[in-house]
């Protein structure tokens, strides 16, 4: 397994939008494994292929971190959102800040597995949260999409001093 780099804000590939995933394959169960270790190093609990340069739709998830069990989304689609709530959240892609943003508490989504097998997932709190976060990234949306733009230029001055 390889580390992949990581994609940083303001880098304007983090806007390009995924296509969908058509064959479960090989390379796409190497990619997938690549993801997982990325994010494990980085201390992440998700990771969207667009945050690596890799224009598909596919998202891997592990909250508690452990490597025990980690979800992976191919093609992910909402079915059912209910309740916004309010939650601090951060991005590998927009390190060292956190913000909070708001996001459905629960949610009903499909996505195949790494095999190919489709699913449902009702997901409520973290999880559901991750999952919102890494969908966007998948149609080119950060999370500070969701803050006042005049923010949002704070945000990206910082970064780009760094």
């Amino acid at each position: 397994m390889s580390k992949l780099k990581i994609l940083y804000y303001p880098n304007k590939k983090l806007r390009l939008k995924a296509k969908k995933v058509n064959s479960f394959n090989k390379k796409n169960h190497i990619l997938i494994k690549n993801m997982l270790k990325t994010m494990y190093i980085n201390l992440g609990v998700g990771l969207a292929a667009t945050q690596i340069n890799v224009q598909k739709r596919i998202i891997v998830i592990d909250i508690s971190r452990n490597n025990n069990n980690p979800l992976v989304l191919i093609n992910p689609k909402f079915l059912y959102k209910n309740k916004i709530i309010y939650n601090p959240e951060g991005c590998l892609s927009i390190p060292n800040y956190i913000n909070v943003i708001p996001r459905f508490k629960e949610i009903i989504i499909k996505a195949y597995n790494q095999y190919g097998k489709l699913f449902k997932l009702h997901a409520f709190d973290l999880l559901s949260l991750c999952i919102q976060h890494e969908m966007d990234h998948l149609i080119g949306k950060l999370f500070i999409d969701y803050l006042p733009s005049s923010e949002k230029e704070i945000i990206k001055n910082k970064i780009l001093k760094i």
